[in-house]
């Protein structure tokens, strides 16, 4: 089913977007970059069309211009089609000291800085920020038309900074070109970009849904495995832990220290050189915890580093967990292939014998990944961590060895198998977002006939 979909997806996102009809002729419009344009389109200056202001950010520390009565907008506020309200308000007093000039309903308001070419259209009245450009309605402009037109055409007139990322001033923007079809071809191109990218977006969000479906049924497939096992016609017995409930008579139940070793590290001075200069111990961070399976290091420690700066020798075969973060990051492991020593953000999860496997316990820790940090944000610390001592009184169930590499075996397959269904349906919605963008491009620069279609 889901390859199904993705293919379907596929098929969409592929299909030519100009079912409709070219203009019956073109003209050159001038403008390299925009080649034809049809032949009773003009490209005049945006400052011929439309005017627009820009706002204005109260200093930070001045209580008394923030937090009034008047709607204010900045860029994290831009985005759906119709702005009705915002993050933050500004005082009466702000307006005043800053002559700020409220901007009308029914304006397009467009992000010139940052996240260039992010729009919406000002549902009220409201005030905005010195990065948002907002164009009052105009006679010779739909509104509707230019929130298509203004991100496709308007970035062409920017200009790289120093870091090469483009960057646009108010002079920029009112001088830049924008293809003037007249007012009743400017509402049917919006009328059509309503309505056709409503369809691809609606479509979108059903396949972001299957991944959500997809990665529960992951976190399901892997729960239900280490706490029954593969056998369903296995005896079971109560194991005393809530959230375990009912597991294999034959397992035992234990606490994570009885079974392993458990320690985190540190980190070497960065300012003593003998620590790190020819290091030739690998020390890993957090940000390996991604990997999931650990090979290979990016950083290195000396062996004086190892002996002044308490940093514990993991072996391979162990496990890592980040112990830290606010992000996704806490409460994630991964399995060390290398022996290794790691920072204060981790800490390693080492089996004393046989009787427990990386491989198994791993996926112990992925089905209580939402526990883990659910447990860690409430232990009392003003920064949630996870911490070595509450990680040795976790109680666990633990198959023989055997059952354990046949768990984690047919996990490999099965959540290999989700990813790669998870990967198709990523790659559809890039695909269907490249039709969007494409879709849009073409019927504001005029390359298709939009007048009537019906797609």
């Amino acid at each position: 089913m889901v390859e199904a979909v993705a293919e379907g997806a596929n098929r969409i996102a592929t299909a030519p977007p100009w079912r409709c009809r070219p203009y019956p002729d073109y003209r050159d419009s001038g403008v390299q970059w925009l080649g034809e344009i049809p032949a009773g389109w003009s490209v005049q200056p945006l400052k011929h069309l439309a005017s627009f202001s820009t706002g204005w950010t109260p200093p930070t520390g001045r209580e008394d211009l923030y937090g009034g009565e008047h709607l204010w907008a900045n860029i994290s506020d831009l985005g759906p089609k119709i702005l009705e309200a915002t993050e933050k308000t500004i005082s009466d007093a702000a307006i005043r000291e800053a002559r700020l000039r409220i901007v009308e309903a029914g304006s397009l308001l467009f992000s010139f800085k940052l996240s260039i070419g992010t729009v919406s259209v000002a549902g009220v009245d409201m005030y905005t920020n010195e990065a948002i450009a907002a164009f009052a309605p105009s006679s010779l402009m739909d509104t509707n038309y230019l929130f298509w037109a203004a991100p496709i055409l308007i970035p062409h007139n920017a200009q790289d900074n120093i870091y090469g990322a483009p960057l646009l001033s108010r002079e920029r923007i009112a001088n830049a070109k924008i293809l003037r079809p007249n007012l009743t071809e400017q509402r049917a191109i919006a009328t059509f970009l309503d309505r056709e990218t409503a369809k691809i977006d609606a479509l979108v969000a059903r396949k972001e849904r299957l991944i959500e479906l997809l990665r529960e049924k992951r976190t399901a497939l892997i729960t239900r495995a280490v706490t029954r096992g593969l056998d369903p016609n296995v005896p079971m017995k109560d194991s005393g832990v809530e959230w375990l409930g009912e597991v294999p008579a034959h397992w035992e139940v234990k606490k994570l220290g009885y079974l392993t070793s458990i320690g985190n590290g540190s980190t070497p001075n960065r300012g003593e050189a003998r620590y790190w200069i020819d290091g030739l111990h690998p020390w890993l961070t957090s940000t390996k915890i991604n990997e999931g399976v650990i090979v290979a290091a990016d950083e290195f420690v000396t062996q004086a580093a190892l002996r002044e700066c308490h940093l514990p020798r993991v072996p391979a075969d162990s496990i890592l967990v980040a112990i830290t973060g606010e992000g996704q990051t806490r409460g994630r492991t991964a399995i060390l292939n290398i022996d290794s020593t790691i920072s204060q953000h981790l800490a390693y999860v080492t089996p004393d014998g046989p009787e427990i496997t990386a491989e198994f316990l791993v996926r112990l820790f992925e089905a209580r990944y939402e526990w883990l940090r659910e447990e860690s944000s409430g232990l009392g610390s003003t920064r949630a961590a996870l911490t070595c001592e509450f990680l040795r009184s976790i109680r666990l169930a633990f198959p023989p060895p055997g059952e354990q590499q046949a768990i984690a075996t047919m996990l490999d397959q099965e959540t290999a198998r989700i990813a790669a269904l998870i990967a198709k349906v990523h790659q559809a919605i890039g695909q269907l977002r490249e039709f969007r963008t494409a879709l849009i491009s073409t019927a504001v620069t005029g390359k298709i006939d939009v007048r009537g279609a019906e797609l």
